[in-house]
This record gives C-alpha cells, structure tokens and sequence, in this order.
C-alpha cells in the first residue's frame, strides 16, 4: 500500500492528498511535520534529506517534492485522466502546477504568514499589504485565463488543477480584502463541490 507524509494543513501535502482522493486509490496516511514530528528521525532522512513534507513511499518507491509526486501519481494512476493523454493539454496542465509554485504561492505568501501564523502584534503590515498586491496581480492573470475554460487545462479537470485549487484555496480565504476575481472565484467553487477537494481542504486556512 502506498504510503504518505505530511500535515492537513500544509498546503504542499493537500496537493498529495487531493490527489490520492482523486485517483481513489489506497493508501496509508503519515502525520508527519510541525507538531507531528517525524521529520527528523533518521528513517525520515534517509526518505528525504530536506526533511520537508509530503513524502511517499509507492512500494518501496521514495518521492519527495509535492507537484514531483502529484504527476508521477497521476502518470501511473490516472493516466488518461488527471493525466491528459493529448502532449498538449499535459503541457498546459504542466504550466499551471510550475507557475503556481513559482508565482501564485510566493506572491501572497507574506500575506499568508503574517495574517495566519503570525501573532496580531506581531504582524508586519507592509508585507501584508505587498501580498496581497502581488496575489491580485497573479490572480489576475489566473482570472483571465478562465474567463474562457472550465479548468486550467481546458474542459476536463486534470493534474493542473490539484496544485491551483490548493492555492486558491488560500488566497481566497485569506482574511482580508482583495480584488474581485469572478472567474477564480466561479472556477474555486466548482472545484470544492468534489468530495477529494472537500476531504483534502477540508481545514480552515491555518
């Protein structure tokens, strides 16, 4: 049986987790990180020496790195499904999953960390307030690109779509105020009506 590490409120790990809910396959789920610990037994390490969170282990086969695992899941699990047989409609999926790791994430992050994590007082507000700048402005690009399609790789929900939905499950619930993006918005709400997306993002924005 697969197994798999990390903590529900890691957003890293509720890409794996969605994902294995998707595909509908068994596995064993690892609380690992944070509070959990795990991260730092010597078994772990030799898992992954980052020491970071999600983890799997497919019978014996060790992955690290969160969209690294969603697309060897959906290669081996999925194919034809959440992973598009078209070379194309992969590529786009492909696209989204990078810029949501590159762009999307790191842009509010600051936001993130001083509205959630971060005691009331203790908050910087001008990181706050450049977060949620640079959110809308890469919201913005996501809003636009589904004024036109119901997923991020077009009409069918696929691997993409895990990494974004994370994300935006975020930026939409962060407690402040941010530009309309209708079209993200109208996207976020479709992707929660499916039980894997309801399972894994199930927890408030902690």
């Amino acid at each position: 049986m697969l197994t798999a590490y990390g903590r529900p409120n890691s957003i890293n790990a509720q890409k794996v987790h969605f994902c294995l809910e998707e595909l509908g396959i068994a596995y064993e789920w690892v609380m690992a990180g944070m509070e959990h610990g795990v991260v730092d037994s010597p078994e772990y390490g030799r898992m992954n020496p980052n020491r970071l969170i999600p983890v799997i282990d497919d019978e014996g086969f060790v992955l690290w790195e969160s969209n690294a695992i969603v697309r060897y899941l959906c290669a081996r699990y999925g194919a034809g499904g959440l992973w598009p047989e078209d070379l194309q409609t992969r590529a786009s999926a492909d696209r989204w999953m990078d810029w949501q790791t590159t762009t999307f994430s790191p842009a509010f992050t600051p936001a993130f960390h001083n509205l959630v994590r971060t005691p009331e007082g203790e908050r910087d507000l001008a990181a706050v307030e450049a977060g949620k700048r640079k959110g809308e402005a890469a919201a913005a690009i996501l809003d636009d690109w589904l004024a036109s399609r119901r997923f991020v790789a077009g009409e069918a929900f696929t691997m993409g779509d895990i990494p974004i939905a994370a994300a935006a499950h975020r930026w939409l619930n962060l407690p402040l105020e941010r530009r309309e993006a209708p079209h993200l918005e109208r996207y976020y709400r479709e992707v929660m009506q499916r039980s894997a997306a309801a399972t894994a993002l199930a927890l408030p924005v902690t």
